[in-house]
């Protein structure tokens, strides 16, 4: 299976842990990285943070008794030049620091001049502009291995997952650079290990380049992240599975059966995009109205009658409530800027 399978523990926790974890990964060909957290500043303080430099040592050592490769978490220079000088040149800027443009430059100078091959989560928020630009950044600074890994995103509602995967944030980031390598985080993005394989399954047919997930050998007993970290035999099955999994590009037989579905799909959006700028033209219209009555843009009243309107609809048509809402929202919102402008 030509995949990236980057796993272990969201933190060494001790030398013991660290070595069990790292025997069991080291049994399966597919994974080709080890994760381990060091530092893990916490949300809240008090919990576990982390063992530091002595868990480098750790892993410096496993490295060269049993041939393996780490991967580890950065967020101060001072990280880098520690992992540095352990011998662990593949590392992973978290969604808080993928965020802050100040830090990710620091970032930077420590890795100036550096071999190091880097992997960067999405940004908290759903932004795609954080996002590529904290790549930018990297690639400015002449790290010319780059990953972008995308574990999902903090939302008001996340639908059940710990990170809205949002898919479409991830796709647009492939769209504007392709040649990036993508890896789905599937532990982050569901928060629980029985999401693991289903979003797995989904990030091979959005065909991602891989995985990086979370593995402990007893994750009840894990200092972090216990609920969404599985077992070295769980990852192996989630692993059979995509490898048995059909890949999207392999259907090819498809293709003339899907080119005629394909151009109707393509007649439907223009006919969408062409009745939402004739919306927008009466938005425009309503607003010179208000505005002459000197009535507000915003009427909650209406905005509320349209909505439960309009999802009754949906809801008769077999449209998702939650799509179709928040398709109205986007929609009403790009209203107001235009009654806003006009």
């Amino acid at each position: 299976m030509s995949k990236t399978i980057i796993a272990g523990p969201c933190s060494v926790e001790s030398q013991a842990q660290l070595r069990e974890v790292t025997l069991a990964l080291k049994a399966m060909p597919e994974v080709s990285t080890i994760r381990a957290g060091v530092w893990k500043p916490r949300t809240r303080p008090g919990a576990f943070e982390g063992l530091g430099e002595p868990a480098l040592g750790w892993m410096r050592d496993l490295s060269a008794e049993l041939g393996v490769h780490y991967c580890c978490e950065v967020a101060r220079p001072e990280h880098v030049e520690l992992c540095l000088q352990y011998g662990i040149d593949t590392l992973w800027l978290g969604a808080r620091t993928t965020t802050n443009p100040f830090m990710v430059d620091e970032l930077c100078q420590a890795l100036r001049g550096s071999s190091a091959h880097l992997l960067v989560k999405n940004p908290v928020c759903p932004d795609v502009r954080l996002w590529i630009g904290a790549l930018e950044r990297l690639h400015k600074a002449g790290i010319g291995h780059l990953t972008a890994v995308h574990r999902g995103f903090s939302m008001y509602n996340n639908h059940g997952y710990r990170n809205a995967p949002l898919w479409e944030v991830a796709m647009e980031l492939r769209r504007e650079h392709p040649e990036l390598p993508i890896l789905c985080d599937p532990s982050h993005m569901g928060g629980s290990a029985d999401l693991i394989a289903p979003l797995a399954r989904a990030a091979h047919q959005l065909d991602y380049d891989g995985l990086m997930v979370e593995v402990h050998p007893h994750p009840a007993d894990a200092l972090t992240d216990a609920p969404q970290q599985i077992t070295p035999q769980t990852l192996a099955a989630v692993i059979a599975d995509w490898a048995t999994a059909p890949h999207p590009s392999s259907a090819t037989n498809a293709a003339q059966a899907l080119e005629p579905l394909r151009r109707k799909i393509d007649d439907i959006d223009h006919e969408l995009v062409s009745l939402l700028s004739q919306r927008m033209a009466v938005s425009k219209r309503i607003a010179s109205v208000k505005r002459d009555a000197h009535l507000p843009v915003y009427q909650q009243a209406r905005w509320a009658d349209v909505v439960n309107d309009r999802l009754h609809q949906a809801t008769a048509l077999g449209l998702d409530a939650d799509f179709t809402k928040d398709l109205l929202e986007k929609i009403h919102a790009e209203s107001v800027r235009v009654q806003l402008e006009d």
